[in-house]
């Protein structure tokens, strides 16, 4: 990994972004990287049946503490936080780590997030706040890393 700059990660919030969803949606089935699929009204219907917790939409004091606790977790492991934006429903992030695979590191970014919402939700924690998985790609170049960071900062 000598030479990843750094992990440009995405994922969005549970329920807000389905297979079949109108906007295009990646099929984590396919061996050949993100494609972005077309519409299937029919597939998003089904999809949403099997919901096992509402959609989430983060407001903006749910947006303040994940950001925090994501940014606390990066400060602890000594993880350099170029970009890192919490919307309503998605998280964009772009983060140097040493030795982390970018699983891990959206896991572990995922998890404080978690924590932070079911700390403020109180009784109204929930047990699914993001989806599966999410979108990590690799910056291997300076110009990329800034396109990655202008793109989260820019949104």
């Amino acid at each position: 990994m000598s030479d990843v700059l750094a992990y440009f990660l995405t994922w969005t919030t549970y329920g807000t972004w389905l297979p079949g969803d109108s906007r295009g949606w990646v099929n984590r089935h396919r061996t050949h990287g993100e494609v972005v699929e077309p519409s299937q009204p029919a597939l998003e219907n089904h999809a949403r049946g099997l919901l096992k917790e509402s959609p989430v939409v983060l407001s903006a004091p749910m947006r303040t503490v994940t950001d925090a606790a994501m940014r606390r977790i990066c400060d602890e492991l000594g993880w350099c936080v170029h970009a890192l934006e919490v919307r309503s429903n998605h998280v964009h992030v772009v983060v140097t780590v040493q030795d982390a695979s970018p699983g891990k590191v959206m896991g572990i970014l995922k998890v404080n997030g978690t924590r932070a919402l079911n700390t403020l939700a109180g009784r109204g924690r929930r047990d699914r706040w993001w989806t599966k998985d999410g979108s990590k790609r690799i910056v291997n170049s300076q110009e990329s890393l800034n396109a990655a960071i202008r793109y989260v900062m820019n949104q």
